[in-house]
């Protein structure tokens, strides 16, 4: 199974303005299923909304329910303290019924800028045949697009036709682009239906990166098959040069099972960097090189006893050791941004249809890594980052 079930309830929630770790503001709210996050070149912090489908073309979704198309997912930007949604009308799908309806929308998942273009990727979560059922609205899903400001999306990458084509997994035709990335030759993608990496032209050309084959699944035979799908969802440049991948895995989501891979920039053969994770997201690197990690869940999505709260992870990249920034407000997180300054964005309540939220992040600063006294033990020194 590639996909993850993520049904929920919304639950009423308070977010504390204090954590443990640090102040946590609230910037935006009453997104529908905020997503990736990209800083524009004008300071704004822009969010994807996935949307919440609508009372379209109905389809069978990945996830075994039936979703509707709506075209309401969106781009929204916070500049200057206002919350303003800068491009609307994006393709969506989303299930109607059930207890939120509305919610665990497929459509625009991540966006990025390169240069003043804003770029993004509308998933899918299926078999890319399926597009045709939603007619004229099926055409720009599975795509990777420029988002202009004002304007329709212009279809860039047919990622589901690449799909449909070589499936270089081996396995079912499954496409649902969710992570992307800007790369000096163009683009990179996390096609997390594919358990790929895809490399993207300027132009348009598609070809693939990484495949990531499925593993023992360490719950078998108690719940699921012998093995477990790989759903690569994230990809970033690391202080190396490498691209770093992060993956949600497939069910039943082992917790503890999730890597990091490590894709050489020369041979292109992908190792893992990372272990010992749950459910990754997104991932970032801080200006000092440490890795922050972003978990959905920090129990396992298919878990008897719920997911439980998302979490964010800082690993310093001289000692490897490994600190929770974030945790209990975290609900179902959808996006992580680091800035060039050191700013810590997420995307909360991604799931949600009108709930969604954007969190600013401002860890203590014994949460930034390891003390100075700690560091004059190991002998150790580093410019930290003051906030």
């Amino acid at each position: 199974m590639k996909k993850f079930s993520t049904a929920i309830a919304l639950l009423g929630f308070v977010l504390l303005s204090q954590a443990a770790l640090g102040q946590i503001n609230v910037i935006m709210s009453g997104l529908d299923n905020p997503r990736g996050l990209a800083l524009g070149p004008d300071g704004g912090i822009y969010v994807a909304e996935a949307g919440r489908g609508g009372n379209g073309a109905e389809i069978l979704g990945g996830e075994g329910v039936n979703v509707q198309f709506g075209a309401t997912g969106a781009v929204s930007r916070y500049l200057g303290g206002t919350q303003f949604r800068v491009i609307s009308g994006l393709p969506s799908l989303a299930p109607q019924t059930g207890a939120t309806p509305g919610g665990r929308a497929s459509g625009l998942v991540d966006i990025a800028f390169s240069g003043a273009d804003l770029y993004g990727v509308i998933g899918f979560g299926g078999d890319p045949a399926k597009r045709a059922l939603l007619g004229a609205d099926g055409v720009h899903f599975a795509q990777l697009v420029k988002l202009p400001l004002g304007g329709a999306p212009i279809n860039i990458a047919d990622i589901g036709t690449h799909e449909a084509t070589f499936n270089p997994d081996g396995t079912t035709v499954d496409t649902n682009a969710y992570g992307l990335h800007i790369t000096p030759l163009g683009f990179a993608v996390a096609d997390a239906g594919a358990n790929d990496t895809l490399n993207i032209t300027p132009a348009g050309l598609i070809t693939t990166g990484a495949v990531f084959p499925a593993r023992p699944n360490p719950l078998f035979p108690t719940v699921g098959g012998p093995t477990f799908q790989a759903v690569p969802t994230t990809v970033a440049t690391g202080p190396d040069g490498a691209l770093y991948v992060g993956q949600l895995t497939g069910f039943p989501f082992p917790p503890g099972a999730a890597n990091v891979y490590r894709i050489d920039p020369i041979t292109g053969i992908s190792a893992v960097a990372q272990s010992g994770f749950t459910n990754i997201i997104d991932l970032a690197f801080a200006p000092d090189g440490d890795m922050l990690i972003l978990q959905i869940s920090s129990n396992g999505l298919a878990t008897a006893g719920g997911p439980g709260p998302g979490k964010l992870i800082r690993i310093d990249s001289i000692t490897g050791i490994r600190e929770t920034l974030l945790q209990d407000p975290l609900f179902f997180p959808g996006g992580l941004l680091v800035t060039p300054s050191g700013d810590i964005y997420v995307s909360n309540f991604g799931t949600s249809p009108g709930g969604g939220q954007v969190l600013q992040v401002i860890p203590e600063p014994a949460a930034c890594g390891l003390t100075l006294a700690a560091l004059a033990i190991l002998g150790l020194s580093r410019r930290r980052i003051n906030r």
